[in-house]
């Protein structure tokens, strides 16, 4: 079995906000970190996907600086993590937030406004924006998983970082929520934060993100935006033809595929052959009244690139 690797060229940046060469990381005689390269430059929203156990906790917390590399580099916004500018550069929001439960949600984000430097004044806006601001002066004890997930999330905003980190952001959050989250993110992005968002909700991060990196057993096997990893896999198209009066012999006999339910087939193709399987399609006339063309999902591509090659 060979390692598939599909990333993007690892050269140094200067306008890089986050530039990881190189990096390693054992824990004993298990290698957690293996050779991994990564960059993002203002404005980019990354997806970082993996199994449990790929290693995308371990790198966000050597890119916070928690942790100390066993090999490699890491800048952030130019300087090494856990110093003061990478720190005042940078923000995280882990999949479960923890606050102290006797403060309300406004003592809260006004202690971490003070301890980072951020304008008090800042908090209520903050507070509207993320959507909790009914429940402001109530204790945090008494809030849903959602509400202070999005209470993590304007702990985040605070002083505009360049770098946000967020781990499974939309982890207890309904869809709306999700949307609103999402909503955030993109305008972080718009005003230049770097966004590098770890998360299981492929559905969620497919359209929202610029690009996607995937890791495996501790690598990065794919680092690229979503057409390029697609381009590159070559997985095949799938088409679904209806037919007319929900009787799909005459179809199938004709362009082969397989038959769904008697009344539609559906079929394979390349890329590079889809235009002339639609022009057989076409040719069929009236026994086709309808066609579907699903291009490979980013849950397609997950799974091509973080299960190897198995040859």
């Amino acid at each position: 079995m060979t390692e598939r690797t599909e990333t993007r060229a690892a050269s140094p940046d200067a306008r890089d906000v986050l530039a990881v060469r190189g990096l390693c990381k054992s824990h004993g005689r298990v290698r957690t970190l293996d050779a991994v390269d990564l960059d993002l430059k203002p404005g980019e929203r990354v997806a970082l996907l993996g199994h449990n156990g790929a290693g995308k906790t371990t790198l966000m917390k050597l890119i916070l600086g928690l942790w100390t590399p066993s090999g490699g580099e890491i800048r952030v916004a130019g300087a090494v993590p856990g110093s003061a500018e990478a720190r005042k550069a940078s923000a995280y929001l882990p999949e479960a937030v923890a606050f102290h439960r006797a403060l309300t949600g406004r003592e809260q984000l006004t202690l971490f406004a003070r301890l980072a430097g951020a304008p008090v004044k800042t908090v209520g806006e903050l507070l509207e924006r993320v959507g909790v601001a009914d429940a402001a002066d109530r204790r945090i004890g008494t809030w849903s998983k959602g509400m202070r997930q999005r209470l993590g999330l304007a702990q985040v905003l605070l002083g505009r970082p360049r770098i946000a980190l967020l781990d499974e952001p939309t982890s207890g959050l309904d869809p709306i929520s999700r949307h609103d989250l999402y909503a955030i993110i993109d305008e972080m992005a718009q005003n230049g934060t770097a966004v590098l968002i770890a998360s299981h909700a492929l559905t969620e991060v497919e359209a929202r993100t610029d690009r996607i990196a995937i890791m495996r057993k501790g690598r990065i096997v794919a680092d690229d935006t979503l057409a390029r990893l697609s381009a590159r896999a070559e997985l095949p198209i799938r088409l679904r033809l209806t037919a007319q009066n929900d009787d799909a012999s005459e179809v199938h006999a004709r362009i082969g595929g397989e038959r769904i339910n008697g009344a539609s087939v559906e079929l394979l193709c390349s890329p590079e052959t889809k235009m002339q399987r639609l022009a057989h399609i076409a040719a069929l006339g009236d026994l086709v009244i309808d066609v579907e063309m699903a291009p490979p999902s980013l849950e397609d591509l997950y799974r091509h690139y973080s299960q190897g090659d198995r040859t």
